[in-house]
């Protein structure tokens, strides 16, 4: 891999020599320069920039969200405590692409700010590459406002202040107020009705990185970065205690105060990992609405910081809704995945018929993903969780050469067609891997793909090379006739 290039170049990760050779490749099949250029450069950026809304409740944080996704995604009610599933969505402006995270959604509890806006705010800003602070410009800076401020100031992070509910002329006045809290100029906006909304976006494009700083794996012999995620109590840090070797980490079902997250640096196997800390989700008894919304930004945000999610999931119980959230999570952030079945240990002969027939049901889309049976409790099987770790790394950062990609592309056509739709039959005229971490794919085809069939290929591309323990990201440009001149349209 060292003639590939990671300049914005259109290149994607393709070295001089194969980017010639593909763009000759595209030209005989009627694809103009552009389309190519913009497909590759789309498909080779590494994970988008993220972008973090933070403010206290009931700003308005949400109702901005949906604003800036065109789309009612983020749950609005006029009341603070809703817990939703999902906190990051993908979003455009202006052509960019970047991830929103919103940190809205559960009461401040009556311990005050450390617990609740502070600890929402702090894992958001630890993931984000610049953030908006929402603050409701008809109220005013208030001490909460000004506490955010100071985690804001400490984190170093890019900042556009937002001065939402800003519905007139009239409202100019309150929002010229917050310069007060020293972020620079506050952007009158109102989320409700769109107003400024365009503007407040044109301002974070400004501050937002086109592809985000890499926060793991950068210099040679560089410890490699590993999340632990899972739902509470499914030994998180029980198994972070027994790899270490010592009690790094309080194991306390009824923990009342949630730590700061500390990465930790642990040898095994012989090598130096860092260990993305996300063992400290514990269920306050008077936030309990919150806790599954909780527990996802903490999880999105360790999969921001790693290369590697090891997802535990606990045997002793069936297969959940929230341990197939979990790994949903970690496929979309496109990071390698090892699914670690803890308390092994406890299994008698019927759990286990179970267990299995769960995971044919549920979990038959990850496949892929190493599998190690373990016990945190006993170190039962310690030694395997390494060297399936190194296999999703593999898989992650393989890389297939265009021509052997594309003769096995021609071979795959001919001999496993896509059907006939509507009396056309649409083909695959050649591809190229534009990236890796995960490894993403941009096919070019003379019409549309069904899902079904990009499934085939995703499955004969894992047979042929490899693969193992990453997702595999695919995408598809279409070739749109123009004239007798059969060059591409941008679609």
């Amino acid at each position: 891999m060292n003639d590939q290039i990671h300049s914005g170049d259109g290149h994607g990760e393709l070295g001089d020599a194969e980017y010639a050779e593909f763009m000759e490749l595209a030209a005989q099949e009627g694809f103009d320069a552009e389309d190519i250029e913009g497909a590759l450069e789309e498909a080779g950026h590494g994970p988008l920039p993220v972008l973090a809304v933070v403010g206290r409740p009931n700003v308005g944080k949400s109702t901005l969200v949906n604003r800036i996704l065109g789309r009612r995604e983020a749950v609005v009610e006029d009341r603070p405590g809703v817990t939703r599933d999902r906190v990051t969505y993908e979003a455009e402006w202006a052509g960019r692409r970047f991830k929103v995270v919103d940190t809205g959604g559960w009461e401040q509890d009556v311990l005050g700010i450390d617990a609740s806006v502070a600890a929402q705010a702090e894992f958001a800003i630890e993931a984000a590459d610049a953030v908006v602070f929402v603050v409701d410009a008809s109220v005013g800076a208030t001490d909460t406002d000004e506490a955010v401020v100071k985690l804001l100031r400490r984190a170093g992070k890019p900042v556009v202040l937002c001065a939402n509910k800003v519905d007139g002329p009239s409202g100019e006045a309150d929002a010229a107020m917050l310069w007060s809290l020293g972020l620079g100029e506050p952007h009158p906006v109102s989320a409700l009705h769109g107003r400024g909304t365009g503007d407040m976006l044109d301002e974070v494009l400004k501050v937002l990185p086109d592809a985000p700083a890499q926060t793991f794996g950068q210099g040679v012999g560089g410890p490699r970065r590993i999340a632990l995620i899972g739902r509470p109590n499914v030994g998180k840090s029980s198994l972070l205690n027994k790899i270490a070797g010592e009690e790094r980490v309080v194991v306390n079902e009824l923990a009342g105060t949630t730590r700061d997250p500390v990465d930790e640096r642990i040898e095994l196997g012989g090598t130096t990992w860092t260990f993305v800390d996300t063992a400290g989700i514990r269920r306050r008894v008077h936030l309990t609405e919150g806790a599954d919304y909780y527990a996802s930004l903490r999880t999105a945000a360790a999969l921001e910081k790693a290369e590697v999610a090891v997802i535990l999931i606990d045997v002793s119980e069936p297969i959940s809704v929230q341990d197939t959230r979990i790994i949903t999570m970690a496929v979309e952030a496109g990071r390698a995945l090892v699914l670690a079945y803890n308390k092994w240990d406890t299994l008698d002969e019927e759990r286990r018929f179970y267990l299995e027939r769960e995971i044919e049901r549920d979990l038959v889309q990850t496949q892929w993903a190493p599998r190690v049976n373990i016990s945190a409790r006993t170190g039962r099987h310690m030694e395997k969780l390494v060297p399936a770790i190194e296999t999703a790394l593999a898989g992650w950062e393989t890389r297939v050469p265009t021509g052997r990609l594309n003769s096995f592309l021609g071979e795959l056509v001919a001999s496993h067609p896509h059907p006939v739709r509507g009396g056309k039959q649409p083909r695959i005229l050649f591809g190229t891997q534009a990236g890796t971490r995960p490894p993403r794919f941009v096919l070019f085809a003379s019409g549309f793909l069904e899902a079904g069939y990009r499934r085939f290929i995703e499955r004969r591309l894992r047979e042929e090379f490899g693969f193992e323990g990453t997702p595999v990201q695919i995408s598809v440009r279409v070739r749109e006739k123009r004239g007798k001149g059969g060059k591409s349209g941008r679609r």
